[in-house]
């Protein structure tokens, strides 16, 4: 089920006087949505942080785009654009605007949710759609346009923010939070942080085991997604923007930094730390305590466990260590 993530509708005129810009092209198109490389459509607008983006991307997509001078005096074949002296800021304000207005959860009556069984102090927002058989339990709260499948088991102060899509026979225990603000930040001209608001969602498909205590972020913009069958252990940090591919098992404390692309069936073992823009082979297992910083693309068991270093040592030893076996080869051969 889809989740109409913003109802806002602002001109192009508007928004480039929001964000400090000059438009070129339909001053007057409604925009609707921030889209993606993904997920676009004719009242979409495309933040474009580097010239690279371009080269997987149709320009002749009826979208319209937003550009730094830097890259965008160049782009002469798109008719339809902003452009901006500083494209991460206007991606920081264009987030703000088309941030979701949530109202304040009510709490809800045991009697109120037909067929669902709720504890004491459950506060439900606007628009929230409760499957059959769903069992919530104490000091929940559900927030607005939040869809909650058939048999879906909630523990004791979960928090589901808005537009959160979670499917049949899921088990969220206590303590956990799903679609959660993320971590986007970025230092501007003065060295002060400047936050990126997360307006996507997150979904989580049907028989997906979530521990207590884990947080899940919602997308910046799009999705954060929980693939079918997907268990995870207590104490699991995922980023915004990941997907989670079906059947994978996490362990606890393993942190996902965000827009992973995480395989099927993957075994992530203990405190495992996976940086951002990562993308895993299905099948892959990763031994506990690893930290994982580059593409894993074929399936087998992976470990990277060293004792910190400085880091310039550190490069020094990693190379090292990976032309040991060449090494050891070289010597057995000329024996």
């Amino acid at each position: 089920m889809k989740v109409n993530i913003s109802s806002k509708e602002f001109s192009v005129s508007f928004i480039a006087e929001k964000i400090n810009g000059q438009f070129f092209g339909d001053s007057n198109r409604k925009i609707t949505n921030i889209g993606t490389i993904d997920s676009y459509d004719h009242e979409s607008l495309i933040c474009v942080f580097s010239s690279n983006f371009l080269k997987n991307f149709n320009i002749s997509t009826p979208a319209y785009f937003v550009f730094d001078k830097s890259i965008g005096e160049s782009i002469e074949s798109i008719e339809n654009f902003i452009l901006v002296e500083d494209i991460n800021l206007a991606f920081a304000s264009l987030t703000s605007l088309f941030l979701a207005n949530i109202s304040t959860p009510k709490k809800i009556e045991k009697s109120s949710c037909q067929n669902t069984t709720t504890g004491e102090n459950v506060f439900v927002g606007k628009n929230v759609s409760i499957g059959r058989n769903v069992v919530i339990g104490e000091n929940v709260v559900i927030e607005d346009n939040s869809v909650i499948g058939d048999g879906t088991k909630i523990g004791h102060s979960v928090t589901i923010h808005h537009n959160s899509i979670i499917g049949k026979n899921v088990e969220i225990q206590s303590g956990s939070v799903i679609g959660s603000e993320g971590f986007g930040n970025f230092l501007d001209e003065n060295n002060n942080w400047v936050h990126i608001n997360h307006i996507g969602n997150v979904i989580i498909e049907d028989k997906v085991l979530i521990g207590s205590n884990c947080s899940i972020d919602r997308g910046t913009i799009g999705a954060t997604k929980i693939c079918t069958g997907v268990i995870i252990d207590n104490l699991v940090h995922i980023a915004h923007n990941n997907i989670i591919g079906e059947n994978t098992a996490i362990a606890a404390k393993v942190g996902i930094a965000g827009s992973c692309k995480i395989g099927k069936r993957n075994l992530i073992g203990g405190m495992v730390g996976i940086i951002d823009h990562i993308t895993t082979a299905n099948d892959v297992t990763i031994s506990a305590k690893s930290t994982v910083t580059k593409n894993i693309l074929e399936p087998g068991v992976y470990t990277g466990i060293m004792p910190i270093l400085v880091h310039s040592k550190w490069k020094r030893v990693a190379t090292l260590l990976s032309k040991l076996d060449k090494t050891s080869k070289f010597f057995k051969n000329n024996q």
